[in-house]
């Protein structure tokens, strides 16, 4: 085979079937714990449900607000705490720990918007920081519509008015 320099050393170009790459790519592959990665998603997602139960409880209690009337707020809270700690970084590192636990919540949620919003803020506003973070939205947006008019229809078509 034919060698040729790249930097300091050299290397041999490969020519592998997509089958040999793919076998090649899993034995080196790191193995992965299921069952640990099922504790982490359910210890970090039952932690920032119990952050948000204890900001909505705080809410109920210095607002005098009712448990409907804190919810919001809540959700508030809990975005803003998520796009924090996006910008300072910590949030990527919680994920990583943490895995389904971080992406699934709210926070999840924002923290991807937030992070399509800093990758492409050098392309301007417009074109960058919106349009980049409504291609994550867009979809949810969609399928949430959707969603809600089809439960919708159902409540209409059984008659169960909110029931």
């Amino acid at each position: 085979m034919a060698t040729r320099t790249a930097g300091k050393g050299k290397f041999k170009p490969m020519s592998m079937s997509s089958k040999e790459y793919k076998t090649f790519a899993k034995q080196r592959e790191p193995s992965r714990s299921v069952l640990q990665n099922c504790v982490r998603a359910f210890v970090s997602g039952g932690l920032i449900c119990v952050l948000g139960q204890a900001i909505q409880n705080g809410y109920m209690s210095w607002m005098k607000l009712s448990s409907m009337q804190a919810s919001n707020p809540t959700v508030a809270t809990l975005i803003f705490i998520s796009v924090l700690l996006t910008c300072f970084g910590v949030y990527d590192k919680i994920a990583q720990w943490a895995g389904a636990g971080s992406a699934v919540p709210v926070t999840g949620f924002a923290n991807s918007m937030c992070s399509a919003a800093l990758e492409h803020r050098a392309e301007g506003l417009v074109l960058g920081v919106g349009g980049n973070m409504f291609k994550l939205a867009g979809s949810v947006i969609v399928y949430g519509t959707v969603a809600a008019f089809v439960i919708g229809l159902i409540h209409v078509i059984f008659g169960l008015r909110g029931h």
